[in-house]
């Protein structure tokens, strides 16, 4: 979208002039929509996972606005020969069934012809026009949560080649097929300033997004990112993605390291994420009780990562 203006419409609350998750469009009074869609390559061979994993991927987007997801269209690009029907069968299923997990009405969707197999979701939502949570309204003295595990770009690379553990990659299908409707609930419910999902930017990419859309700076200590272990020990020995690098040239320029930071951390930060966790701008006096509260409702690696200050222009800064 790049290149466009956004529309000239007062009802239109929230488009694409801050690259933000998803469009939010006025109905009437304090009732509006969230409109968003996402569509993935496979990530894993299980078909039912991989649908689940894509589905959960499309709705993360209405609850990073701070929506309830109402209704879904699937989009699938499949291919018209050499692949068994019961396997494309198995991702509907999958998708079918974490929509239903959100409370969506799964009511239809479009098929087309692709040499590589794409799934996802095009997902309307409902949001009070009042607590739209947007990407670029953090304020100075915000402290950051993230509420997923980084490192998935590599994960699925290494997977594709067979480099990666059993354990690990379980461990990130778990959370990459988790909802994040439980964050999206409770994000509200403590009054976060901002947020958005970490996704194909990976953490600096999305970072900079809320950055630059609130005219603000963010400091993120390395050290408190929740990662994949094994993720930094294949980035180390050389996987990543094309994407990686693609990343790390957006945000050239824009970024500050204090200390000693490995490459292989830099890289990390900047790893392509799939159904990734929310990153939330939380008032500095609900921090604690929004970490609480999401550690005790299964966001087990949630944690504190950050705070916003701040800087003109906008800058990235990483600090131990």
């Amino acid at each position: 979208m790049h290149g466009l203006e956004p529309v000239g419409d007062a009802d239109l609350l929230v488009g694409f002039g801050t690259s933000d998750d998803a469009g939010v469009y006025r109905l009437e009074g304090n009732m509006a929509l969230v409109q968003t869609v996402d569509f993935i390559t496979p990530v894993v061979d299980d078909p039912d996972q991989f649908g689940q994993i894509a589905a959960a991927n499309a709705l993360s987007d209405v609850y990073a606005m701070g929506g309830r997801p109402l209704t879904a269209l699937n989009i699938c690009c499949f291919p018209g020969e050499g692949i068994d029907r019961s396997l494309l069968a198995g991702i509907l299923r999958g998708g079918a069934a974490k929509v239903k997990e959100a409370g969506a009405a799964l009511v239809g969707g479009h098929t087309v012809r692709d040499p590589e197999l794409k799934y996802g979701l095009s997902v309307t939502g409902v949001v009070d026009a009042r607590q739209v949570v947007r990407n670029s309204t953090a304020q100075a003295g915000d402290v950051l949560l993230l509420t997923k595990p980084v490192g998935t770009g590599a994960l699925i690379s290494a997977y594709r080649n067979r480099r990666v553990s059993e354990a690990t990659m379980k461990d990130a299908v778990g959370e990459m097929t988790r909802l994040n409707a439980a964050a999206c609930r409770l994000m509200l419910e403590h009054g976060v300033h901002a947020c958005t999902d970490i996704t194909g930017f990976g953490v600096l990419g999305h970072t900079l997004e809320m950055a630059e859309g609130s005219a603000m700076g963010i400091r993120l200590s390395s050290s408190r990112i929740p990662y994949y272990e094994e993720s930094l020990d294949l980035i180390r020995k050389g996987t990543g993605t094309g994407v990686t690098r693609c990343n790390l040239r957006l945000v050239e320029g824009k970024l500050r390291v204090q200390g000693m930071l490995p490459e292989e951390l830099l890289t990390l930060l900047a790893d392509p994420q799939t159904s990734g966790g929310l990153l939330m701008a939380v008032p500095p006096e609900s921090a604690d009780a929004l970490l609480s509260a999401l550690l005790s409702t299964g966001e087990s690696r949630a944690a504190k990562i950050g705070e916003v200050f701040p800087a003109h222009p906008s800058v990235i800064e990483i600090i131990p």
